[in-house]
Order: C-alpha cells, then structure tokens, then sequence
C-alpha cells in the first residue's frame, strides 16, 4: 500500500558543496526530505537502475535516523530496494556500502558539521564519491517538477523484501586491511588522544586500533545532538577541550573527526592544533615519501600552496578544483590521483575511496607518524617542523562572517558584484599580483606580492561569508584577515 502526498509548488532545494543543509523544523522537514527523496528516486529509475537499490545511511543529529526512514520510504514507494543502516554511521561508510553493492546511489541524513540545530541530506554515486554536479543537477530538476510524492510504510516494505539492514563495520575493516597495516599500527607504543566529537565516528578507531600495545583515549563517544554546545568541526576553539586533554593527560598524538567522521584533524604532544592545510601537505607528504607514490593530487582552491611545492620536490601534477567533494571526487576519478583535499579537512584517497574519510586519513596520519620515529623525528611537533622545511611557511587562518538569514542574499550579492566590478589593488600593505574569480561563481582569490593569499567566499548551505588566508608569517596572516574582513563588512 502506498500513500501520495499532494504538495503544491514549494521553495527550491539546491544542493551546495556537499549536499542540502537546513535548519530543524524549519526548511528542514519531512516534507521537504521526502521531495530530496523523490528527485533521488526518479534519477534511479531514469537509469534504469531500480533493481541496483540505494544505500541509506544518517548520522547522530536530533531525529537523523526518523528522517532517513522517511527517506526509505519514498524511495521504496518506487520499488526501489533500500539498504538501510542498523545505526548511525560515518558518512563514507555509506559511500564504502554504495560502491561494494554495486547501488545506483547512496543518500546520507547529515549535516555535517554545520551547527546542532541544523540537519542535511547527501547523495553519493556508484562510483563511492559524492554526487558530481551533473547527477545533482538531474535531482535538482526532478525536486523542482513538484511532482506528488508518494510513500511506502517501511515495515511493509521491510517485510515484503525490499530493506535489508547492513551493518558496515566488518566489511569496511576487511577493506581497510587491503592498504593500511592495522596490526602494525596496533602494536606501537605511542598514546593516542582520540576525538569523535559526539559524532558517527565515536568507537570506530577504537575498535579498529584495540587490542594491541597502542593506548587509545577515547572522548565524547556518547551521542549528544547538541554537540556539547559546538559545531561539530574539528578546528579550533571547538577541540580546546581535546587539546588541553593531550597535554594534561601526557597524549603524544591528537586525532580528531568531526561529525559524519568524514573529516580528519591533528594535534601534537604540545596541545597544538596541527591545520586542515599542514594536513593536506603532511598526507602528501606521506604518500610521496613513504609509500612511493607519484599519482597526482587534486586539491580544492582554498587550500595550500604547500601542495604545488611538495609536487614540484616529487614530481607529482597538482590539480586545483571548486571547493566541494561533489568536483574533487570526480576531478580524481578523471585523473587517477592518489589524493584529494579540501581545505576543511576532507581527504580522499585513490588506494582507498574517491572521497572523504577522516577514519582512514587518521589511520594515515597514524602511520606517517610512527615511520617519521622509527627515522628518529620525534615528537610529533619536531616532525611538523621538519616537514616545513622542505614544504615551506604555511600560516592558515579561517573566519566566518555570519550574516542574519534575511540579509544574507543582498550581503552575498553586494560582494560578489562589487568584487568583480572593482577588486582590490592592495591588501594588508600589498600589491595584489593576481585576481582569480571562482569557477562557482561565490568568491575570488587575492594573490599578494609575498606569495601569501586572501580568499573571500560565499556559502551556498550557511547564512555566511568565508575568510581564508595563507601567508608566509603570522603577521601577514593577520593583516589580510583583517583586510577580509574590512571587504566583507564593508
């Protein structure tokens, strides 16, 4: 039995660098999920592929798991089979599931690591990447038909044959196994501060890592919706608490998830908060140095020059793509690159998935770690300092602008018209060298005289403007945050 919902027609649904985000209750609704459902489920069936299923998968968010059954049941209202998760997971294990199936699509109730109140909705290929902007954009098409929007109550679907509940921990470990060396890894004599952040990834590098001489310490496992009063991002001040932990508790490595552990961070013996952007470099690095690779690196555009220097020193081409996985996942695929990166800590890797992990670039930041001791660069601290001394200077700093919901398209429109029309000539002190407008057509790119960088960009899932910058000093690094800023406020 199946029941159809008549919608008239409603606000458009656009999906942003990494799917739909909305705030709870308000755009955010089961209405609303159901339509993303629906566009999902007509882009299935234009492909001819209902019997291939889709994966679905949610996070630990207020209500995620309700909202991915009324998710299921829109999709099995089409006779499409579901397979459905027995808990919450980390996002890329929906993307893992989806590639091993063999699925037409995988949908994820995520929003990431936007704020508590706040919940999202992600499609990944067959392919195991997020969706590239030409299947986003035929889903897009399908939500904006407005078509009725029929359901399926899953228990009857269940009981008739079309769920099946997967639970991913065991296959995804065996996967694992194939490229990282998990009994190595867990016989190190090193003391691990682990922080999941309340997210889907609480437990699972624990339990990848237990059993063996490694002492990992394990925060924040319990599910809290309210992220303990944080954005669930593994940036700073959000993991102060963590860092203070690693020095007061004597931890020699910091790893850190955010709250789909599709996102990767890294703190060392000091409490110090290793960037998104050393992160980049330092996986790299890793690849290139200790794993012998030479495969190229796609990165997105707001993140570090270290990467074209580190592919200069190994010979590796670097390739510069549109913030989002939903460009760097396809941009790998098409190059055959051994990594992708954004700047917010999401790393992929072409030995493993096309797409963000936190899990296993841990696991990687892990291994490069021990390897870097048995050389004798310890502690951790020395290695990052090391390491810049064949990367070069890397002074990264991000600020958000938020902007009140209402006033955020006339704020978003005076910006980028204002900026094409007239860019500025200096900044902080600087001559600007060189202006780059973003393919996404939401910010642009400052090059200054010293080699440091300035880039202002809108948000497409959040009411604000995005600050970035790399310089070559601190002191640069403030001043061109401060000239962000002064642009951005007007």
């Amino acid at each position: 039995m199946t029941a159809t919902t008549e919608t008239a027609p409603k606000s458009p649904i656009v999906f942003g660098t990494d799917g739909w985000r909305a705030r709870i209750a308000e755009d955010y609704t089961f209405e609303n999920v159901r339509r993303c459902a629906d566009g999902v489920a007509r882009y299935v069936l234009g492909k001819g592929e209902r019997e291939k299923g889709v994966v679905i998968a949610y996070d630990r968010r207020f209500a995620s798991e309700h909202f991915a059954i009324a998710a299921a049941e829109v999709l099995l209202a089409h006779d499409i089979p579901v397979a459905y998760g027995v808990h919450a997971v980390p996002t890329q294990m929906s993307s893992y599931e989806v590639l091993e199936r063999g699925a037409s699509a995988g949908v994820v109730i995520t929003a990431s690591h936007n704020p508590w109140t706040d919940n999202g909705f992600k499609v990944k290929a067959p392919t195991g990447s997020a969706g590239g902007p030409e299947m986003l954009a035929v889903i897009e098409a399908a939500i904006a038909e407005g078509a009725p929007v029929e359901r399926r109550p899953f228990a009857d679907a269940e009981a008739a044959g079309l769920v099946e509940r997967y639970d991913p921990y065991p296959g995804y470990e065996k996967y694992v196994r194939r490229t990282v060396d998990l009994d190595e890894l867990k016989a190190a004599a090193i003391d691990v501060l682990v922080e999941p952040m309340w997210g889907a990834g609480a437990g699972w590098l624990s339990r990848l890592l237990g059993g063996g001489r490694i002492r990992i310490n394990e925060i924040h496992q319990e599910r809290n919706p309210y992220f303990g009063g944080v954005n669930p991002e593994p940036i700073r001040p959000n993991i102060d608490e963590a860092l203070t932990k690693i020095v007061r508790d004597g931890h020699e490595l910091g790893l850190l998830l955010d709250g789909d552990a599709d996102r990767a961070g890294a703190a060392d013996e000091k409490g110090q908060f290793i960037h998104q952007l050393e992160v980049t470099g330092l996986l790299m690095y890793y690849l290139a140095e200790h794993r012998g690779l030479r495969q190229p690196v796609v990165i997105s555009v707001n993140n570090t020059s270290m990467a074209a220097r580190l592919g200069k020193h190994f010979g590796i081409e670097v390739y510069e793509s549109p913030v989002g996985y939903k460009y760097i996942g396809p941009k790998m695929i098409e190059t055959g690159a051994m990594m992708g990166a954004e700047e917010s800590g999401g790393y992929g890797f072409g030995m493993h998935l096309p797409e963000r992990d936190g899990i296993y670039a841990d696991l990687l930041l892990l291994d490069l770690v021990l390897k870097e001791m048995a050389r004798g660069v310890w502690p951790v601290s020395k290695m990052v300092q090391q390491f810049h001394e064949l990367a070069g200077p890397s002074f990264y700093r991000r600020v958000d602008v938020h902007v009140e919901r209402a006033a955020y398209p006339e704020t978003k429109r005076r910006l980028l018209e204002g900026l094409a029309a007239s860019p500025p000539s200096a900044l902080a002190g600087q001559p600007v060298t060189k202006t780059q407008a973003l393919e996404t057509k939401d910010g642009f790119k400052f090059f200054v005289d010293d080699g440091s960088w300035l880039l202002i960009r809108t948000s497409g899932t959040e009411p604000l403007v995005r600050i970035y910058t790399e310089a070559t000093s601190t002191e640069a690094q403030e001043a061109l945050i401060g000239a962000g800023e002064k642009l951005v406020r007007g």
